[in-house]
């Protein structure tokens, strides 16, 4: 089969979409590390925390689906230039906020501008890049700039936010996108799907979205109020119906929202898995390391964000080795091994903690562990994932695969999260604290930094002691958990991906 010809704009095209991914995945963490300025300057409850962090991402996967689905007939490019008007928009919004649910609000809408920009960054890669091998390595690319803007989000954060204050992680936004559209109008090529002609499917984007939004509320409110309380088992009984309802419209319409049937081949099925699990562990792991060394180890925003870079930089380098290996191994064996590798490194600091104090270099350890690992792993997947789609459902297969990319984050930040901070609630010791003092000491690991400043002297000290090391023993299970997803993604792959899979060769 003759390969069609080679777009002379494709490396100009990669450089713009690598950059508009760019902005988006590091939004996902950039505030990682402005949190703790933002925490004491806006003194949102412990709740609102949690949406303040969750609510980009959250947004952000509900709406992949319809998304992907409206670049099929409006046009990616056209979308993706709509979406960084509304990346603009939501950061001078978050720029300007003096309450805690301006900047919920400000990121729900970042969330929106994000999710018409991702499925679009994808599809247009796959219709430019016409050769497998070079498809292999501009998804390489991709997932490398994916995963490490998620990693150097906290970096930038760090050297924003030492000078400049928490307003500035959004104020970055701004003259980057001016950058990306006034590039993207110029080089991107127009594409749609020549599928997309039925009519609209209202129904079925009302059914992702709720359920969807759903889904990720009763997981985030059964993390925080536990099994007893009603609310998050409704929310996940209805997420389980509207979803349930929603593939199954899909599997009977001719124009599908959501090509459901991409599932029933193994081979996509595992790389989504793939993705997702090990993500929920990636999300969880940099919010609470992030944390630990600021309200742990008391180190600034900047130095925080710099003790990051083991992870980004031996992501990056595992990813651009990724499309060598494919072609030299089989996939199964890759994509098993570099599971296994991210898995290995994920529960380093709980080994760790079982033979010494639990300190930096341990840490540093384990992110370049993870690093390698997850860029090995999530560049095959992704690979995997485009390259046994159809052309003409790509956005469908992209909706899913940055769906799992951000819903698992979310999620790992939702329940990990609240693993962690259950575990911290129990490590606590007795303080000599009034009821008030000790219920928000009890909050969460920040409000105990918090109450710690207020208090100051030996008692602010002890309490920051002991809130430090009940922090610190409550996180390294919840990375030995993130582990165990990794292990069990690594065993569908070895089980489900067929022998003979190549996807950097052409058919």
């Amino acid at each position: 089969m003759r390969t069609p010809a080679r777009d002379p704009r494709r490396w100009i095209v990669l450089a713009i979409l690598s950059g508009s991914l760019l902005l988006i995945s590091m939004d996902t963490t950039i505030l990682n590390v402005a949190f703790p300025s933002l925490v004491g300057d806006l003194q949102p409850g412990a709740v609102q925390q949690l949406w303040i962090i969750d609510v980009y991402a959250l947004a952000l996967s509900g709406l992949l689906v319809t998304a992907g689905a409206l670049g099929d007939r409006w046009g990616r490019k056209r979308l993706l230039m709509a979406g960084f008007g509304i990346f603009a928009v939501a950061s001078l919004i978050a720029v300007f906020s003096t309450e805690a649910w301006h900047v919920i609000a400000a990121r729900a809408l970042l969330g929106v501008g994000g999710a018409a920009i991702m499925p679009s960054t994808l599809s247009i890669l796959r219709s430019v890049f016409t050769d497998a091998k070079e498809r292999a390595f501009a998804l390489a690319v991709w997932a490398a700039v994916f995963g490490g803007g998620m990693a150097f989000g906290p970096v930038v954060g760090g050297l924003l936010v030492q000078d400049y204050g928490w307003h500035s992680a959004f104020l970055l936004n701004l003259p980057v996108t001016a950058v990306i559209v006034a590039a993207g109008l110029r080089y991107l090529p127009e594409s749609r799907s020549p599928r997309a002609t039925g009519r609209w499917d209202w129904w079925g984007v009302g059914q992702s979205i709720i359920g969807m939004l759903a889904l990720a509320g009763g997981i985030k409110q059964l993390g925080k109020s536990g099994v007893a309380d009603p609310l998050p088992w409704a929310l996940l009984a209805l997420a389980a119906v509207l979803l349930t309802v929603f593939v199954r419209r899909q599997l009977r319409l001719d124009d599908p929202l959501l090509q459901v049937r991409l599932f029933a081949k193994p081979a996509f099925s595992v790389a989504a898995t793939a993705i997702f699990l090990p993500m929920v562990g990636m999300g969880a792991i940099l919010f609470l390391v992030t944390q630990w060394f600021q309200y742990g180890q008391g180190y600034t925003p900047l130095e925080a964000g710099l003790r990051l870079l083991p992870a980004p930089l031996s992501l990056i380098c595992a990813s651009m080795v990724a499309p060598a290996l494919m072609q030299r191994f089989a996939i199964r064996h890759v994509l098993g091994a570099a599971l296994v590798v991210l898995a290995a490194g994920m529960a380093l600091p709980w080994v760790f903690q079982r033979f010494t104090e639990l300190g930096y270099p341990a840490f540093a350890a384990a992110l370049t562990v993870m690093g390698l690992g997850a860029g090995l792993a999530t560049t095959v997947a992704s690979v995997t994932l485009i390259s046994t789609a159809p052309a003409d459902e790509v956005s469908s297969a992209a909706a899913i695969e940055e769906t799992c990319y951000e819903l698992g984050s979310a999620m790992g930040v939702a329940i990990l999260g609240s693993t962690a901070a259950a575990l911290y609630r129990s490590n606590l010791p007795a303080l000599d604290l009034d009821d008030a003092t000790m219920s928000a000491v009890r909050g969460s690991v920040g409000e105990a930094a918090h109450t710690a400043e207020l208090l100051g002297g030996s008692l602010g000290q002890t309490l920051i002691e002991a809130a430090s090391h009940a922090y610190t023993l409550a996180i390294t299970p919840a990375f030995l958990l993130a582990g165990g997803l990794a292990v069990v993604a690594a065993a569908t792959t070895w089980t489900l991906i067929p022998h003979d899979l190549r996807p950097t060769e052409n058919h």
